[in-house]
């Protein structure tokens, strides 16, 4: 399958916290951009719903932001290893806190 997106995304393993009212499911990103990011999880939302995404960073810092699912796999957490993007991806909407932590991050991680 061709890559539709033009921007360049990084792989990159950090802890989040998501949710659709509040921030109760955590999970691990698998790649990170400028405007998305690819959630590792068997508790998947659906395409279109908006949830909150708290991303600690390496630091222990946070970054609290709104997002959209894009797409979404949902494989039973016993296939979770053996499948490759079981998740979703989501688009940022906005940040909430943190957007310049998180721009740092996009462009160090951009640099190397």
């Amino acid at each position: 399958m061709a890559e539709k997106r033009d921007l360049k995304r990084h792989r990159k393993r950090l802890s989040v916290r998501f949710g659709v009212g509040n921030t109760d499911r955590l999970a691990f990103t698998e790649d990170i951009s400028t405007q998305g990011l690819f959630i590792k999880t068997a508790n998947v939302c659906p395409p279109g719903t908006r949830i909150r995404i708290d991303l600690a960073l390496p630091d222990e810092r946070t970054v609290q932001m709104e997002a959209q699912v894009r797409w979404a796999k949902k494989v039973p957490p016993q296939m979770m290893r053996m499948v490759q993007k079981s998740g979703m991806g989501v688009r940022i909407i906005r940040f909430l806190a943190g957007e310049d932590l998180y721009a740092a991050l996009c462009e160090e991680l951009h640099s190397r």
